[in-house]
Parts: structure tokens; C-alpha cells; sequence
């Protein structure tokens, strides 16, 4: 039996992938940089070798799953080609394992790892399920019926895919160092949908996927018109959110989620359609979705003394109101207290008065350094420039993270797809030292 070797096994989808293949009973390694990434953890847990970039991993008989962040400046592709092995870039190998299994792609510019968790949950109860989320986390089943799998559409690796069905939860204008306006995202998901092969779960709220073309039949839900699967009645408590579903006008069921906002119950709404198409039982549906513990860095919630911390990816103004919505909606009588990475000088320039908008949602704003892409080489813009759109807002350095102390009831939320992790660990450090 082949060793599979990942070049760049920390990257969230290759380290997802890779615990996918160990628990299918296949021998994985991989290497990478040696800074230390989350997404390595679940790694370290299955006893998955991590190596340093170096020659000497690569060895004939490997299969080589490489990363896309990684060519030819790397030591191991440049090995990899002189012993003539064969190189599969992940979205090209992901494309084919998936065929083994009815597949199910979860993809849309905000939601996606959420919505692939969270139908993960269920259908995992259901029948045997592997999947990837795109927050590192991966679970490999030898017999599974179902591969669920969130699918990127950046750089449109998600053309790499021709699954069973797919969700779409939205369409919206991101990545603008790749894509050139909200028109060419969609054409991207234009083509997406051409690819899939029984079905379409999309979000009828959105406008861009109301007017959507694809060869198969597509199953819209939402919540403000009439669609196939409708929330209404929609209601929150301190335990989370209760909502009725319709489908195609008849009471289906009422569900509840631990979650808050819109983007929740729409997030919700999908996995129900889909398992539906599928004859999920309702009452396991009803169950599963009440107890969804959540993906990580999605509103990852840590109580220290009389604040809440919460650890969030967003990083798009969309998802930084979404996520101030879920925030207020759980705890209405504290003060929200929003910590902010920028992640990308490109984005940050895009969205410049967007993300001004959005954070002004908050009681109170911190602002921290732009987190660069690799792919990028920095720009004349900085932080203050955002700043400057955003009246009371401050700066915080990594040093300065104990002044976040003096807000002694609040709610301190860190956002951010960069290293934003790092400021919480340094005010929860800051704080032990008193």
C-alpha cells in the first residue's frame, strides 16, 4: 500500500483531507513550514508524522498530494519532479476521490463552513458520512454513503468538482485580488452549478442565485419570499433559535438551533432541504440540529471572569455584520466590544468603506495591523486609513491588549481570517499576570 505524502499539510483543506485518508486506513505524512498552524492538532491527535520541508521526504513509491499554495521555488516538488513522481494538486485529487461516494458540495461566498458542518452533523446520524470542513477538521468512514465537502470558490478551484448535489448559500463579491467585480463571481458559480449532476439546494434571499442556470433542478429556501423550504415565526431565547419550516406551503416541522442571526436559521434551512431530497427522518434532522456544537472559529465562544470572549473568522463585511447581529441577539443587555484583523490589503481596499459600515455596529471598535496575503506584496494603504472612516475607534498593538480590561461586562469579539488568535492569547495572558 502507497504512503500519501502532503506538501503543505497544514493548509486547512490538506489537513482536513489527510485525517480523512488515516481513518480510511492509509498510511499519511506530510510536511510543512514549522510555524505552528490549528489546523495541525487534529493531526498530532491521530499520530499523522509532520515533517519539516526537506528532500528527503519524498521517496519513490509515495502518492504526493500537494498543496496549490506551493510550486516550483518548493525543495519536495522540485524532488518530486527529478524522480519523475507523479504530483496531484489537492482540488484535482479531492475531485476524484469524491466520485467513490454520493457527494455533496457546500459552497457560497459567506456560510459555507458552517452549513458543510452542520450537514455533516446530520447526515452523519443517518448513514455512514466522511467529510471536509474547511476549518481543518476532516472524518474518513472506509463505507461511507455520503461525502460531504466544502468546496472554495476562490481562484474557482471549485471547477475541479462535479458532485451529486449542491448547496449554495449565497453570492457575494470577495477575493478581489482574484475575481474582478461581483460579475465574474458569479459567473464562477455559473459554471460551478453546469458541473453538478442531480441537484441544487440555493438560497432564494439572494439575488444573484434567483436568477441562477443549471441542467439540474434547483430547490431555493429562504425566508423572505415563497420558495421550497420557508423559515417563518422565528424566535429567540437564551438558549438559542426556534423557527417553523414550510415546505412548498405545508408546516413541515418547528426546529431549534443553539445559533443566532439570520444567516443561522438560512444555514439551517439548507442542510433540511437537503436531507429531505434525501429522506433524512425529520426527527433525526430535529435532533441533530438542536445539539450542533459548531466548527471552529465560528463564534467560538470562552467566558474569562465577568467577559465573554469570541473568536470569529469573519473577514468580510457581510459576515462581520452577521456575526454583530448573532452577538447582540444573544447577549442584548452587554456591550459589544469588536476587535478587528484585516485580512488582505486588497480587500481591505475594496471593502474600505464597507468594513466601516459593518464594525460601526459595535458599542465599541479596535483596530488591528492589516494581516498580508503571501500573494500579495503589501500596499500604500494602513490601518489607519480605515481609522480614520470609523469615529472612536482606536488601534491595538499586541502589547496594548490590556486595555480591552476596562470593558469589565462586555463582550470582546476578535475577528479576522489572519493571526487575530494571537490577541486573544495575549489578553488572556495579560490577564493572569494580574
Amino acid at each position: 500500500m502507497t504512503t500519501y505524502h502532503f506538501i503543505g499539510i497544514k493548509g486547512s483543506g490538506m489537513s482536513a483531507l489527510a485525517q480523512i485518508l488515516h481513518d480510511m486506513g492509509y498510511e499519511v505524512q506530510g510536511s510543512d513550514v514549522e510555524k505552528r498552524f490549528f489546523t495541525q492538532i487534529p493531526l498530532e491527535e491521530k499520530g499523522i508524522p509532520i515533517y519539516p520541508f526537506q528532500t528527503e521526504n519524498i521517496k519513490k513509491d509515495y502518492t504526493i498530494i500537494a498543496s496549490a499554495a506551493y510550486g516550483e521555488e518548493n525543495e519536495e516538488i522540485r524532488k518530486a519532479k527529478e524522480l519523475d513522481i507523479p504530483i496531484h494538486r489537492y482540488p484535482f485529487f479531492l475531485g476524484k476521490f469524491l466520485e467513490r461516494f454520493t457527494s455533496v458540495a457546500v459552497t457560497g461566498s459567506h456560510g459555507k463552513t458552517s452549513t458543510t458542518g452542520l450537514l455533516a452533523h446530520v447526515l452523519e446520524k443517518f448513514k455512514p458520512t466522511s467529510y471536509l470542513i474547511g476549518d481543518g477538521t476532516g472524518k474518513g468512514e472506509a463505507d461511507s454513503t455520503f461525502f460531504v465537502f466544502e468546496a472554495c470558490e476562490y481562484r474557482r478551484h471549485f471547477l475541479h468538482y462535479k458532485p451529486d448535489y449542491a448547496i449554495i448559500t449565497n453570492i457575494d463579491y470577495d477575493h478581489p485580488d482574484y475575481f474582478k467585480n461581483v460579475e465574474d463571481v458569479v459567473s464562477a458559480f455559473e459554471a460551478f452549478a453546469g458541473q453538478v449532476k442531480k441537484g441544487i439546494v440555493a438560497c432564494g434571499d439572494d439575488e444573484y442565485l434567483q436568477r441562477l442556470n443549471a441542467p439540474v433542478p434547483i430547490m431555493y429556501y429562504g425566508i423572505e419570499g415563497n420558495y421550497d423550504f420557508n423559515a417563518s415565526n422565528i424566535q429567540t431565547n437564551e438558549s438559542g433559535t426556534t423557527f417553523d419550516v414550510y415546505i412548498r406551503g405545508d408546516l413541515f416541522g418547528t426546529f431549534t438551533i443553539p445559533g443566532f442571526g439570520r444567516h443561522n436559521v438560512l444555514n439551517a434551512l439548507s442542510v433540511i432541504a437537503l436531507c429531505h431530497y434525501e429522506d433524512v427522518p425529520a426527527e433525526i434532522m430535529m435532533e441533530q440540529l438542536k445539539i450542533f456544537p459548531g466548527v471552529k472559529r465560528r463564534f467560538t465562544e470562552k467566558k474569562v471572569g465577568n467577559q465573554i470572549l469570541i473568536d470569529d473568522y469573519a473577514h468580510h463585511p457581510t459576515e462581520i455584520k452577521a456575526t454583530l447581529e448573532a452577538t447582540k441577539q444573544k447577549f442584548p443587555d452587554k456591550e459589544i466590544v469588536a476587535v478587528f484583523q484585516p485580512h488582505t490589503y486588497s480587500r481591505t481596499e475594496t471593502f474600505l468603506d464597507a468594513f466601516a459600515e459593518s464594525l460601526q455596529e459595535a458599542d465599541y471598535v479596535y483596530l488591528c495591523d492589516i494581516f498580508g496575503s503571501a500573494r500579495e506584496n503589501g500596499g500604500s494603504l494602513s490601518i489607519v486609513d480605515l481609522q480614520d472612516k470609523i469615529p472612536g475607534s482606536l488601534l491595538l498593538k499586541e502589547e496594548q491588549v490590556n486595555q480591552l480590561a476596562k470593558h469589565k461586562q462586555g463582550v470582546l469579539l476578535f475577528m479576522g481570517a489572519g493571526d487575530i488568535q494571537k490577541f486573544q492569547q495575549a489578553y488572556e495572558g495579560s490577564l493572569l499576570e494580574k
